[in-house]
């Protein structure tokens, strides 16, 4: 198709904005039909993040799995939606909870509008990873999925796994595997190892020690059990000492009994008149 096929003008501008405005609006407010509506008969929808080109009947069940889960969710848009005559470009970013420090996709649509539909869309995805600290060498693990779960998915994921740590504490278990992560979340183990390994770059029972390791400090700050540490970290799920004083020295830089002491001494402190 030529570049005459698309006349741009400011009149274009406007009705490719309206249009981009229903389709914003039907994402915010979780309206399944009113996206698929809006999509043309001839669609092609490019995610270079999954490396997958999608036609109409493929889409319904793509935009069902990556519309937000609650009503006001939305996704933190880093630029302002720009229109050039039947051509809208979308940028947004999508933070993930669970690493050592932030990790996020920067992801970025280019949409365009025909006969008042949607008939193209490219999206494309970028890893971002704002650590802590990067060692010299370190590099960013490649941003590609190949089991079928786009950026958004990826960050539900990620939420979905946040959220059964804190609400249902399974690594309060020492035995606690991924298999038994998988089936009470509904994912499978190769995507949950996926979003572990290759996105928040660190494996399982790293991740699992570290929700211990929180557990175990929340409650060291509320003062709320006199056991020793050791004791403390055998009833956070811990299966080893060596374990927990890796981890711990890892997360805080500390010792237990240095961090002890830390806190008593804040703790006097504060006291003080």
């Amino acid at each position: 198709m030529s570049d005459s096929d698309f006349p741009d003008d400011a009149q274009q501008s406007e009705r490719t904005r309206e249009v981009i405005l229903r389709y914003h609006l039907s994402w915010k407010h979780r309206d399944l039909e009113a996206v698929l509506a809006l999509y043309h008969p001839d669609i092609e929808y490019n995610d270079f993040f999954q490396q997958r080109c999608m036609r109409l009947a493929e889409l319904r069940e793509y935009v069902q799995h990556n519309l937000p889960r609650q009503p006001g969710e939305a996704l933190e848009h880093s630029d302002r939606i720009r229109i050039d005559g039947h051509t809208a470009f979308i940028q947004y970013r999508l933070c993930l909870q669970g690493s050592d420090g932030l990790v996020s996709f920067r992801s970025g649509e280019a949409i365009t509008v025909r006969d008042g539909l949607i008939w193209r869309i490219n999206e494309y995805a970028t890893l971002l990873r704002e650590e802590r600290a990067v060692s010299a060498g370190g590099t960013a693990r490649p941003a590609i999925s190949r089991l079928g779960l786009s950026a958004r998915q990826l960050g539900q994921l990620a939420q979905d796994l946040q959220e059964y740590f804190q609400q249902h504490q399974p690594f309060l278990d020492p035995e606690l595997n991924l298999q038994q992560v998988a089936a009470a979340t509904g994912y499978s183990r190769n995507q949950i190892s996926h979003l572990l390994n290759q996105v928040l770059g660190q494996s399982f029972y790293r991740y699992v020690n570290q929700a211990r390791l929180q557990h175990l400090l929340d409650g060291l700050a509320a003062g709320s059990d006199s056991r020793p540490v050791d004791e403390l970290a055998f009833a956070a799920g811990f299966n080893s000492l060596s374990a927990f004083y890796s981890c711990f020295r890892r997360h805080t830089g500390l010792s237990p009994k240095a961090y002890l002491k830390q806190i008593s001494l804040r703790a006097r402190t504060h006291d003080k008149p």
